[in-house]
């Protein structure tokens, strides 16, 4: 291969990879908390879907759906960043064009979500109001009890409007094992140690992670401690997920898309392993 064709040769590698089926992940998260007799919840969680050409139209997206269900979650959580704007793109989509396949998701208890920054950055309005439209409820610096679950949501860290107290007192505010939805996992440090599972996304695992150097950016203040997976700290879990769509470039490297499929437990159930996690590819149809 000429080396004037190389850096093509790998940008094509990389938007090939930015197309690739998601990859599913699946963990049994032990929770000390979990409420004794409470059944356990499956729980779906997806993020950063960037809806825009040319790797993420609406079409790729609805095909994606059905996959999400296939996991039978009780619960499916979204967790922000749902449009794109990137200058890369080669078409741009509303709000209620590019989520309308979201109202295709089944969860036994609903489909929960919270906003992003590139969310923010289009027009919260628009956002919420697509996401109404396809049954998702959002959750706004508020809380809702699912199950055994006590599920916060808490709006976007990154462009200023979370409200992570008023969150945090509205999870308090009814028995349940205390969950937090948020888009950033850089409120991570500053939510209270009771909450016991922060699920999110935001980083993309890096998206393009490079041989020996690793990833360009997560994008987060806290660069790799919240960079990707499942994070332990102390009695709490921290899930960032790697979403499913891309920011700024079509390109992914070394960070597959993926959604994943959590098992929260009470500790007196979990096997000793307490956490589990292994991953398959899903083929699209």
């Amino acid at each position: 291969m000429p080396l004037a064709a190389l850096p093509l040769a790998i940008a094509t590698y990389m938007y090939a990879n930015a197309l690739r089926d998601p990859v599913i992940r699946r963990a049994t998260i032990e929770m000390p908390d979990w409420p004794r007799g409470a059944t356990p919840l499956r729980v779906a969680l997806l993020s950063d879907i960037h809806v825009v050409g040319p790797d993420m139209p609406p079409r790729r997206l609805a095909r994606i759906v059905p996959r999400v269900n296939g996991l039978n979650a009780d619960v499916i959580l979204l967790a922000g960043d749902y449009v794109s704007d990137k200058r890369s793109a080669t078409r741009t989509y509303s709000g209620a064009e590019g989520l309308a396949p979201l109202s295709g998701l089944r969860g036994r208890r609903g489909v929960y979500a919270v906003l992003g920054n590139h969310d923010h950055w289009r027009e919260a309005g628009e956002i919420r109001r697509a996401l109404r439209k396809a049954n998702v409820h959002i959750l706004d610096n508020e809380a809702v009890t699912v199950g055994g679950m006590r599920l916060g949501g808490v709006d976007d860290e990154y462009t200023g409007n979370a409200d992570l107290e008023h969150t945090v007192e509205a999870i308090r505010a009814a028995p349940g094992s205390r969950v937090l939805l948020t888009h950033s996992p850089d409120v991570g440090p500053a939510t209270p140690r009771d909450v016991t599972l922060v699920l999110a996304g935001h980083t993309h695992c890096g998206q393009i992670r490079l041989p020996i150097l690793g990833a360009i950016s997560y994008v987060s203040k806290y660069g790799e401690r919240f960079g990707c997976g499942l994070i332990t700290e102390g009695s709490r879990r921290v899930v960032v997920t790697a979403g499913i769509g891309t920011s700024v470039l079509p390109f992914r490297l070394g960070a597959p898309s993926e959604h994943m499929a959590a098992d929260p437990k009470s500790r007196r159930e979990t096997p000793r392993r307490s956490l589990l996690a292994h991953q398959r590819r899903s083929r699209l149809p």
